[in-house]
This record gives C-alpha cells, sequence and structure tokens, in this order.
C-alpha cells in the first residue's frame, strides 16, 4: 500500500465487487469494501496457509476489531473450516475467488483490461487448467451458488464492477 494524501491505497478487485453488490445500502456498501480490503492484509507477511488469516484475525482482536469482520475475513478461506453465514461472509467469498480470477484473465488479453472481456471468454479460460491453475475452479462455482446467481451472471457482474473501478485497479 501506498500513502496518499495521508491515506492508504490498495488496488483490491475484491474491494470493488463487494463493495458495488452491496450498493443497495450505502452503509453497507461501505462494510463490505471495508472487509475486502482488508481480508488479505495480512498474506505478504504470512502467505502460507497455516499463518494466513489466522494470525491477521488475532492482530484485529488485539486491536478491537469487531468479531463479524473477523468472522468474515476467517471464512474467505476453505482452509479455516469456518463455514459462511452472512450475506457479507459469502460475498467475500465471492467475490475474492472471481475478482482473482478475471483479473487474470483480463491480462492476458492484448489490452490487458477489463473493457473487452465477457463472461463467456472467463467461462473458457477455467475449462483451461493450467490457466491461473492455483485458482480452485470449484470455489468460483460455489462462490456464484453462495449468492444464488448463475455462474456467468455471476462473472458478467464482476466484470462490470470492476469496470467501475478499473482506472484504479489498472486494468
Amino acid at each position: 500500500m501506498e500513502p496518499a494524501d495521508g491515506v492508504y491505497e490498495r488496488r483490491e478487485p475484491a474491494e470493488a465487487c463487494a463493495r458495488r453488490r452491496g450498493r443497495r445500502s450505502r452503509v453497507r456498501a461501505q462494510v463490505r469494501g471495508f472487509v475486502a480490503l482488508l481480508h488479505d492484509f495480512d498474506y505478504e507477511r504470512y502467505p502460507d496457509l497455516k499463518d494466513h488469516p489466522f494470525r491477521g484475525a488475532e492482530i484485529l482482536r488485539e486491536r478491537g476489531c469487531p468479531e463479524f469482520v473477523i468472522r468474515a475475513i476467517l471464512s474467505h478461506g476453505e482452509h479455516t473450516s469456518t463455514p459462511r453465514e452472512s450475506k457479507l461472509e459469502h460475498t467475500l467469498f465471492a467475490c475474492d475467488e472471481m475478482a482473482g480470477f478475471v483479473t487474470a484473465a483480463a491480462l492476458v488479453r492484448p489490452s490487458k483490461s477489463v473493457v473487452d472481456l465477457e463472461p463467456s471468454s472467463v467461462i473458457k479460460r477455467m475449462k483451461d487448467k493450467a490457466f491461473a491453475k492455483g485458482v480452485s475452479r470449484d470455489d468460483l462455482r460455489k462462490g456464484a451458488e453462495e449468492l444464488g446467481l448463475p455462474l456467468d451472471e455471476h462473472i458478467g457482474n464482476v466484470i462490470a464492477f470492476m469496470r467501475e473501478r478499473r482506472e484504479m485497479l489498472g486494468l
């Protein structure tokens, strides 16, 4: 994160998506955006799955962060065995997984942008096991299911949300 006018900015596609999904309520949108922005704050320091996001949760608890935020952060990783129960938890999981994959799909395009990316292209990339092989296709599908959306609609929403913030995201 780089300081800008005393505020830290971070390029976080999941934040753009989570914030947009909650747009019906401005406060909820801000909370979703905040949680999505915060969810991987410990990853660079603790990238091992035995530590991430557990160490981050410890740090947040020490600093008095609300438990619903910590629980959402813990639930974004299948390896934590924290079941997703709230809309916030489902949104974070679905947006984090898909926004990362959509970013990868955009960056291999000649334009290196989401502007000309279509859901069908993302679905095609999902079928290519060599592309972004560290991303679980089951998690991508599960995220859409947890939101109650068809996969192509979820992908289309994520692309649209990321287009709205393409300059900030560098896409």
